[in-house]
C-alpha cells in the first residue's frame, strides 16, 4: 500500500521529530551538531520554513517548525536528511541510512499547545538527564529564547512575540514558563500526537482540521505506545 501523502497547511506550526536509524546515534562529534544546523540556515529560507524551537540529541531531533506552502517542511527534511547522511558517511567512511525513515510531524492547536511544545522540546536534555538546566545544553534554541542570544535563524513565533513588548521581557516571562513542570497530561499529549503524527490538540481541533483539508490525519494506535527513545522523548 503506497503511503499516505504528508498534508502540511501553511502558516501553522508543526512539531516534528526524526531519529536515528533503529534509534541509533545520529550525532557522534560537536561538528556533526554543527553541520545540521548550518544545513538548516542555508535551506529553510529557500524552501519557506520558519523555524522556532530545536534540540538535537545524540539519537533525535525534535524542530518547531512554520511552513509557507504545503510542500516547503517534505522539501526541506528530504534535502537536509539526505545531504546529512551523505556528510555522515563520508566523514566516517560508514555506508546505509542515518535516519529511521520518514521524519514524524504533528499539526499544533497554537493557542493551546504552541508554548508548551516549546518547553517540551528545550526541556528534552533535562528529562534525559544529560543536563541540570536547558541553559547548560548547547544544541537547542533555549538561549535563544530565554536569553536571546546564539543561532540567528531561529524565528520567533507571533504567540512568543505576544509575550512582552521588549526582547528582555519576552525573555524573562519565557524563562518563566520554565519554572514550573509541564503537566503529565500535556506531555502525554505532545509524545503521541508526534508518535502517532496527530494534531496536538484535542478532538475538536483535530476534527475542525480534518474537516478543513477533507481528510483524516495520522494513523491509529495499535496496541501499547511505544517506550520513548535514548536520551529523551
Amino acid at each position: 500500500m503506497p503511503r499516505r501523502a504528508r498534508v502540511y497547511i501553511p502558516e501553522h506550526p508543526y512539531h516534528l521529530v526524526q531519529r536515528g536509524n533503529n534509534r541509533d546515534a545520529c550525532f557522534f562529534d560537536p561538528e556533526n551538531y554543527q553541520y545540521y544546523l548550518e544545513l538548516l540556515t542555508d535551506k529553510m529560507p529557500r524552501y519557506g520554513v520558519a523555524l522556532h524551537a530545536y534540540v538535537l540529541m545524540t539519537n533525535h531531533i525534535h524542530l518547531l517548525l512554520t511552513p509557507s506552502e504545503p510542500d516547503s517542511i517534505s522539501r526541506l527534511m528530504k534535502v537536509v536528511g539526505s545531504r546529512y547522511a551523505y556528510y555522515i558517511n563520508k566523514t566516517y567512511r560508514r555506508s546505509g541510512t542515518v535516519w529511521e525513515g520518514r521524519h514524524k510531524s504533528s499539526l499544533i492547536d497554537a493557542d493551546n499547545y504552541l508554548l508548551k511544545c516549546y518547553r517540551y522540546i528545550e526541556m528534552n536534555p533535562v528529562e534525559a538527564k544529560m543536563v541540570k538546566r536547558p541553559e547548560e545544553y548547547k544544541w537547542s534554541s533555549y538561549c535563544v529564547n530565554a536569553w536571546g542570544k546564539g543561532y540567528e535563524q531561529v524565528t520567533p513565533h507571533y504567540l512568543y512575540g505576544a509575550l512582552g513588548a521588549t526582547l528582555e521581557e519576552r525573555s524573562y516571562r519565557y524563562r518563566e514558563l520554565f519554572k514550573i513542570n509541564l503537566d503529565d497530561k500535556d506531555i502525554h499529549v505532545i509524545r503521541n500526537a508526534a508518535h502517532y503524527c496527530q494534531p496536538t490538540g484535542d478532538s475538536y481541533f483535530k476534527e475542525s482540521i480534518e474537516r478543513q483539508i477533507g481528510r483524516k490525519l495520522g494513523y491509529a494506535k495499535r496496541g501499547r505506545p511505544t517506550q520513548s527513545g535514548l536520551n529523551g522523548g
